[in-house]
C-alpha cells in the first residue's frame, strides 16, 4: 500500500457487518471485510469493483453515514463516526441515488444549500458549468437520471469541500453530460481537492483515477495505477488471474 505523508482519507482494516438476517438463520453478514486504503489531496482515488462488492458501504462508513463494525478511519484527521458539523462542512458527498428532494427545483435548492455554508461556491458558476440552466425550471422528480447526477454533483460542491466523495458519478449520464462531469472532476483535482469515487467501469477509472483499489466481496484484491493493473505489474500483490477478470469484465 502507498503511504502518503498526510492523506485526506485513511482506512485500515474496515469491517462492516449487517443483520442479523432471517435469510442467514439470524446470523450477521459481513459486507466489508478488512478493506484498507488511502487517498491524497490533488488526486482521484477510485474504488473499482462489481455491483455489490462493498464499495458504497466502504465510502459511507468513511463519510460517517454508516457505523463501522471494526477497523479505523481518519477523514481529514478526524474520526467521521464521532465528528460533528465542522468535518461535514469540509466534505462533499454525491450519493448514487442523489438524495435530492423530489419536489424541489434546481436553482432554489442550490441556493438553499449554499446558505448553510460560510463560504459557498457561487451558485451561478456551478449552474453554468454543469449545464443546469437548461433544466432549471423542472422539479427534481421530472429530471432524467443524468440531470439528477449533474444537480447532485453541484450540491456536493456548493460548500467548497476539501474532500469529495462520488458514488458511481457517471451513472445515467449521456455522453455530453459525462464529458462535462469528467472535465470538472479533472479541474477539481488540479485545484488540489482530494476525490474518492466508486465505479464498476474500468473506463471511468482509466479516465479519472490516479490510483485504484479493486474491491471484491468486501475485500481489497489489488491496488495500483490503472497501467499497473492492466499490465498485471508484479508490484501489484494478490490473485492476478482474479484481478484480470475483474478489470476486463467490469
Amino acid at each position: 500500500m502507498r503511504s502518503p505523508e498526510s492523506p485526506v482519507l485513511s482506512i485500515s482494516g474496515l469491517i462492516k457487518d449487517v443483520g442479523p438476517l432471517a435469510s442467514l438463520d439470524g446470523k450477521m453478514l459481513r459486507v466489508v471485510n478488512g478493506v484498507s486504503l488511502m487517498a491524497e489531496r490533488g488526486q482521484v482515488t477510485a474504488l473499482l469493483g462489481a455491483n455489490g462488492a462493498g464499495k458504497t458501504t466502504t465510502i459511507e462508513c468513511a463519510q460517517g453515514l454508516q457505523k463501522r463494525s471494526g477497523g479505523s478511519i481518519s477523514l481529514l484527521g478526524q474520526d467521521p463516526g464521532r465528528s460533528g458539523a465542522d468535518l461535514r462542512s469540509r466534505v462533499g458527498v454525491m450519493l448514487q441515488d442523489g438524495g435530492l428532494p423530489p419536489s424541489a427545483r434546481p436553482i432554489p435548492l442550490l441556493r438553499h444549500i449554499a446558505g448553510m455554508y460560510a463560504r459557498p461556491r457561487p451558485v451561478d458558476e456551478l449552474v453554468q458549468r454543469l449545464g443546469i440552466d437548461t433544466f432549471a425550471r423542472t422539479s427534481v422528480r421530472r429530471l432524467s437520471g443524468g440531470q439528477k447526477q449533474r444537480l447532485a454533483l453541484a450540491a456536493a460542491l456548493i460548500g467548497n469541500p476539501e474532500v469529495l466523495f462520488l458514488d458511481e458519478p457517471s451513472a445515467g449520464l449521456d455522453p455530453q453530460s459525462r464529458q462535462l462531469v469528467f472535465e470538472l472532476i479533472s479541474e477539481l483535482r488540479a485545484g488540489g481537492m482530494g476525490i474518492i469515487l466508486t465505479t464498476h467501469l474500468m473506463d471511468d477509472a482509466q479516465r479519472l483515477a490516479d490510483y485504484v483499489y479493486i474491491i471484491d466481496a468486501g475485500r481489497n484484491v489489488a491496488e495500483g495505477t490503472v497501467s499497473q493493473l492492466l499490465q498485471r505489474d508484479p508490484a501489484v500483490e494478490a490473485g492476478t488471474d482474479h484481478i484480470r477478470t475483474l478489470v476486463f469484465e467490469a
